[in-house]
């Protein structure tokens, strides 16, 4: 899975406060709609609660994966935070979350969007990948990190 064909340097945020899941959530919605315009942050937000409510995203180790459909998204989209400080995120192993990766996808990506997030949640379950992403401490480095463009240091 090659994250930049679905992550810009603007869709990044490195160190957000989080608070709480929705606020993270809401966040993260007003982060990418001030990237991409035709994009209402509110709704974007609803969709991406509304699909919580089926069941956390929290994929464990600390990595969120919300993500949602969109009538008026033209393609796959993705946005990355790291957060100040770990959130309850309801995730499987119980563990906060301090790293979200949320991903959209137009109405009608159906297998486009679950080949997507299995391709993120393997990358999400490489320990190097995540120390990589943690150690971040601006939105270029976490960029960098996220796509792989980062020199690993011993």
């Amino acid at each position: 899975m090659e994250v930049q064909s679905i992550l810009s340097p603007r869709r990044v945020l490195c160190g957000a406060q989080g608070g709480s899941k929705k606020r993270a959530l809401e966040t993260l919605a007003h982060h990418i709609a001030a990237d991409i315009p035709t994009l209402n942050a509110d709704e974007l937000f609803s969709s991406l609660i509304a699909r919580e409510r089926l069941g956390s995203t929290g994929i464990g180790k600390g990595i969120a994966i919300p993500h949602c459909r969109l009538a008026n998204c033209s393609g796959t989209l993705g946005a990355l935070i790291t957060l100040q400080d770990p959130i309850d995120f309801d995730a499987i192993d119980g563990e906060p979350v301090d790293i979200i990766f949320a991903l959209l996808v137009p109405d009608e990506a159906n297998d486009e969007h679950l080949q997507t997030l299995a391709g993120l949640a393997e990358k999400f379950s490489n320990p190097g990948y995540l120390a990589e992403l943690r150690r971040a401490d601006n939105n270029q480095a976490l960029f960098d990190a996220a796509v792989g463009t980062t020199t690993v240091t011993p």
